[in-house]
């Protein structure tokens, strides 16, 4: 599975963004996706993930109620919709999929969990 994220850009705080996170290969709909993000000099965390089917959602203390993830299986592509921005959101944002199409719920998805991982892209939220 190969993995492109997209959708990163500088915005004003309080503004919106979507992220996209498209995968090739079948069998993508089977996996469970998760977006993380990375700021520099700290660890990558997990904001958002989706089980295979959409049915369990995790999201971060950090980001509820501001972000959304959702999955469209025939378009083989995960979104993040993320509105209210702060600038504490600036990050490299990730998205990754994982074989296991299930989540725990209220579990922590942690990076080591994931076996594809996408290419970044940056999300600048200006003061």
């Amino acid at each position: 599975v190969q993995l492109q994220a997209s959708g990163g850009g500088l915005v004003q705080a309080g503004g919106s963004l979507r992220l996209a996170c498209a995968a090739s290969g079948r069998t993508f709909s089977s996996y469970a996706v998760g977006w993380f993000r990375q700021a520099p000099g700290k660890e990558r965390d997990c904001v958002a993930a989706i089980n295979w089917n959409g049915g369990t959602l995790y999201y971060a203390d950090s980001v509820k109620g501001r972000f959304t993830i959702s999955r469209d299986n025939a378009k083989n592509t995960v979104y993040l919709q993320m509105n209210s921005l702060k600038p504490e959101d600036t990050a490299v944002y990730y998205c990754a999929a994982r074989l296991a199409g299930w989540l725990v719920p209220g579990a922590k998805p942690i990076p080591g969990q994931y076996d594809y991982w996408g290419q970044g892209t940056l999300v600048t939220v200006s003061s």
